[in-house]
Parts: structure tokens; C-alpha cells; sequence
């Protein structure tokens, strides 16, 4: 499956819910994973490689959807100089040079762009050749919120920003607080069903979706044991029986063809949250913008359970 690669995958660590002062504290005590110094700086990557940089990288590609919404996020698109293909946020990214993805990465492209730095997923293939053309690659892949915040740090350090990695977590540490408190509480504790491939793929609470699910208090109905985001035999789903069923809007159509899922009473319920591309790609990437998939859900469950006693 290679869907995950652009998720954008273990409970929520407490560094998620830091506060500023903590967090500060931390960016000073974790001075592996992105240590300013007097002669540049040093970061430490997901493969435990020390990247030093003389200066923060004016000429950026990011190989990963979440990394160039971190890079944005941050303020600092303009120094983006190409993407992997499927990143396109914000809109000015989609006008930019694509070279390729996990797999593809057309190394000749990549050099001829003359990237200070390149930030790619740990499994990206391409890591090797470039580093052996002498191309700086700092190889980070967040999967679970406790990475993506780590991530998101080592990002702004890299940049040259390190307070605005800071302040833009707590900003979206607020606002999914915001959306938890918004979500009925006649829904708390209901199990979910999140499809993120027709295969099917789903979220397990082992994934940074149900990680997510869970701070809005809600339960995967897949458990972590079998992965962050298993193949799933669809009778699993039926036997699962979840009270909620979320899924692309243009997957949940044909999805009560499936042997024994027109049974499931979430469909016979109507209680199923559809998505738009849009929305869904926000939801499976492990970035800065997940304070908007908690918004999205919340805002879906809230509809279902509105004024309901259940």
C-alpha cells in the first residue's frame, strides 16, 4: 500500500500536550534532534544521521506531502524549490517543479534544482544516491502525533525559525482541544470504522487517525495490534459492527456492495462521515494541518449526534 507514504502510524505521548514554557524547554533540552550553533546548526534525522548546515537551507524539495506543510506552514514556502507529486498545499505549492515520489525520485531532476537540503520520508529510495552526490538529506517520516510534533520542531530549527515551530504546535494543540469540546457527548466512546484505501485499509488506534479519533472521544474499531493502518478482511467489519463509519464520500457509495456490509447498522443508521478529496487528504497526512481533520470530524459527529440521546 502506498497511500501511507503521504500520511500524511502507540497513545498519544504527553509531549503532545505540552505547554509553551515546556515546549520551549524541550527544543532546549533535545539539542540531538536540532541543535543551533554558533557555527550553523545540526539536526538528527529519523535514521539517527547528524546533518550539519552552515545556515538555514534557502533552497528546499520535500519528498513527503506533510513535510512541504510543514515547510509552509512555517512560512517559509517560498523557499521550496520542488515537491514530491502529490503535495498541494497551500495553492502556490502545486505550481511548483514535482519530482516524483517514494519510489521515482528522478535523482538527475532533484541535482539539477541545487537543493541546500532535501527532506524525504525515511523510506524514501532516493536518500542513498543523493547523499552519495553529495545532496544534504534530512530523512524524517512523522506517523504518530508524538512525531509529527517532533518533526514539526526539527523543521522550524532547520529553518531558522525554532519559536515558530513552537507557537504553531500549541496552536494546534488549542484548536483539536477546541474541536473535542465540540463533539456531542452523546458520541463519546463510539467505535469508528475509518477506511483510508478500498483495499480495505483502515486506521487502527495504533495510527496517528486514531490517535486522533481518540482525542475527540472516539474509539478505532481496529485495534493497534495489527498495525497502523492493516489490510483488513471486510468481514472483520462486519463482525466489528462500529457505531460510525468514515470514508472518502466518493468510496462510501459502493461500499454496502461489499458481502454483508448493507447489514451494518451504521449504514442502515446513516451514521457515516463522508469526506471530500480535499478533507481526506488533510485527515491521512500527519501534519501541521491536523487541527483541520479535527475540525472535519468533529464537525460530522456533531451533526449525527445533534440532539440526540443515545
Amino acid at each position: 500500500m502506498r497511500a501511507h507514504h503521504s500520511w500524511s502510524v502507540s497513545a498519544l505521548s504527553a509531549i503532545a500536550r505540552l505547554s509553551l514554557s515546556a515546549a520551549l524547554t524541550l527544543i532546549t533540552c533535545t539539542h540531538t534532534m536540532a541543535t543551533p550553533l554558533s557555527g550553523g546548526m545540526s539536526v538528527t534525522d529519523d535514521r539517527g544521521q547528524i546533518i550539519h548546515f552552515d545556515k538555514p537551507p534557502q533552497r528546499i524539495i520535500t519528498l513527503l506531502p506533510s513535510l512541504s506543510d510543514m515547510v509552509c506552514e512555517l512560512g517559509a514556502c517560498d523557499r521550496l524549490v520542488a515537491t514530491d507529486r502529490y503535495a498541494n498545499w497551500p495553492a502556490r505549492v502545486r505550481a511548483l517543479p514535482k519530482v516524483g515520489g517514494i519510489d521515482d525520485t528522478p535523482i538527475e531532476t532533484v541535482i539539477a534544482l541545487r537543493p541546500d537540503a532535501v527532506l524525504a520520508a525515511s523510506s524514501s529510495r532516493a536518500i542513498h544516491r543523493l547523499e552519495e552526490l553529495g545532496v544534504r538529506v534530512v530523512a524524517l517520516e512523522p506517523k504518530t502525533f508524538a512525531d509529527t510534533h517532533r518533526v514539526l520542531l526539527i523543521v522550524a530549527t532547520l529553518l531558522g525559525t525554532p519559536d515558530q515551530g513552537v507557537l504553531t504546535w500549541q496552536r494546534l494543540e488549542q484548536r483539536i482541544q477546541a474541536a473535542a469540546q465540540r463533539t456531542p457527548t452523546a458520541s463519546k466512546g463510539k467505535t469508528v470504522y475509518f477506511e483510508v484505501s478500498d483495499a480495505p485499509h483502515a486506521a487502527s488506534t495504533a495510527s496517528f487517525v486514531g490517535e486522533l479519533l481518540a482525542r475527540l472521544g472516539l474509539v478505532s474499531v481496529v485495534p493497534g495490534a495489527l498495525g497502523p493502518f492493516p489490510q483488513l478482511n471486510p468481514e472483520f467489519v462486519v463482525r466489528a459492527q462500529p457505531d460510525l463509519i468514515m470514508a472518502p464520500i466518493d468510496t462510501l457509495g459502493s461500499m454496502q456492495a461489499r458481502p454483508g456490509w448493507s447489514q451494518l447498522l451504521a449504514f442502515q443508521q446513516h451514521r457515516v462521515c463522508g469526506f471530500t478529496t480535499a478533507q481526506f487528504e488533510i485527515l491521512v497526512r500527519a501534519g501541521p494541518r491536523l487541527a483541520e481533520a479535527a475540525d472535519d470530524i468533529s464537525a460530522c459527529v456533531a451533526r449525527l449526534y445533534a440532539d440526540k440521546k443515545q
